[in-house]
């Protein structure tokens, strides 16, 4: 061996040295123990273990606690846990588990009600696994993601007509509280001509979990259906895992060729729970206290719905955001809009008038409408919306009676419309329109 080769032996035996000390094989198996818990954050010492990797947190007799590593600092773990806290007391064991996170998945999941570790909430038995699936999702090639090019039918003449959903959209639903959100999206439920429906509730009020399951879905809405639950009293963890399964589940039937829509209520939850996380392992606050990670977040789960192969099914997404004080400027809203293939916007101001659904038309669009329906569609929503706006706009005017009739051909025509365009954007709750029945009555509507 001449002293070349022995220089790169010696050097490739110093490389592999160094990387046995920094991370042992067996170090994933090493325990650890909690030195230290504030607020939701856990710190150990002692192991090693990735960021995204679970750990089984042993108290004496009690049943363990499961956390997942969220950071990490010199020698110290942060994990924060998925269950309850109760008990946990100082110098438990910490044990890292091996494998990574997967959660089965089969068709036996349709008119069940999950938790966000996929464990079963609804009485009916343990659920049948056809197979596992990462709750991260695999990253699609967006150059093999074919276009949108088919309308998805979802029931509500408004969004049929006016603000057209393709199927593998991505659609913010953005109102205040209290403005009909989860109803619309009930409706939508059981209404739309999609092969399945995912619904993810994400840090909802208890008692609004059980009411959406029982009287707004209903039944027969359950039937082709998984709910995905999570609500307000779980760990910020657990309400991140919730969004994160429903897109999951959403993505496994998807893969098995199927049309998915997919309705998160909401996507603000989902954003405040991870800011939960971020504050809790000292990320700093950057836009109104929400820390970089949530943005950063949002469009990683987003991203994961849409159109997949040509020969595969598609995931339609419907994301409620709530807008905090019916600001449309919250950091949330505003970064939501940005990832999203539109929106729509729920007024305050029209549910408080008696209509419903409040859709604000003027601020609502659909960005992939014009790629999908008819032009004759596309000038009849056009048309309605200018003759709405025309009203609108002068509305003030015509109240107090200052507007003469004859001043402008364009606002007497909107005078003339204007209980028959209201007349359009109601709808009972009970009621369906499917986009058939639905052009017909927008070109009834202007002739």
């Amino acid at each position: 061996m001449n002293n070349s080769q022995a220089f790169n032996h010696a050097l490739i035996s110093r490389l592999n040295a160094c990387k046995q000390s920094l991370v042992p094989p067996s170090s994933l198996k090493v325990s650890g123990r909690l030195v230290r818990m504030v607020g939701m954050t856990l710190e150990v010492v002692g192991t090693f273990a990735p960021i995204g990797a679970r750990c089984q947190i042993l108290n004496g007799n009690k049943p363990p606690v499961e956390a997942e590593v969220v950071g990490f600092q010199d020698n110290k773990l942060f994990l924060m846990p998925i269950g309850e806290t109760h008990g946990l007391a100082p110098n438990a064991t910490v044990l890292p588990i091996e494998g990574g996170v997967k959660i089965g998945v089969g068709k036996q999941m349709l008119g069940r009600v999950i938790n966000g570790s996929g464990q079963p909430l609804d009485d009916l038995g343990a659920l049948e696994v056809e197979s596992y699936v990462s709750l991260a999702g695999e990253r699609i090639n967006p150059l093999n993601r074919h276009p949108i090019h088919e309308v998805l039918d979802v029931g509500i003449k408004a969004i049929n007509g006016l603000l057209t959903i393709g199927q593998g959209q991505r659609i913010g639903l953005m109102a205040g509280t209290g403005v009909g959100k989860s109803v619309l999206l009930g409706m939508m439920t059981r209404f739309t001509t999609a092969d399945v429906v995912v619904v993810g509730l994400i840090g909802e009020r208890g008692r609004e979990v059980n009411e959406f399951v029982k009287h707004t879905l209903g039944e027969e809405g359950l039937k082709r259906a998984v709910v995905v639950a999570t609500p307000a009293d779980d760990p910020p963890l657990m309400r991140l895992h919730g969004a994160m399964l429903a897109t999951a589940i959403a993505e496994y039937f998807r893969d098995q060729g199927l049309n998915v829509l997919l309705l998160m209520d909401s996507l603000t939850r989902f954003a405040q729970a991870q800011r939960e996380i971020a504050l809790a392992v000292g990320e700093p606050p950057a836009s109104k206290g929400y820390p970089p990670s949530v943005f950063a977040k949002l469009p990683q789960l987003v991203e994961r719905a849409g159109n997949a192969r040509e020969d595969e099914g598609s995931i339609t997404a419907i994301y409620t955001v709530l807008a905090e004080g019916d600001d449309q400027t919250d950091p949330v809203v505003d970064s939501a809009r940005g990832v999203l293939d539109g929106h729509i916007v729920l007024s305050r101001e029209i549910a408080d008038s008696g209509r419903y659904p409040a859709i604000d038309i003027e601020s609502s669009v659909s960005r992939v409408m014009v790629d999908i329906v008819p032009d004759e569609q596309l000038q009849k929503a056009r048309a309605f919306k200018k003759l709405y706006s025309s009203y609108q706009q002068n509305r003030d005017l015509i109240s107090v009676g200052a507007y003469r009739k004859g001043t402008d051909s364009l606002i007497d025509l909107a005078i003339e419309k204007h209980d028959d365009l209201n007349a359009f954007l109601s709808q009972n709750m009970s009621e369906s329109f499917s986009v058939e029945a639905t052009v017909a009555e927008l070109d009834s509507t202007l002739s």
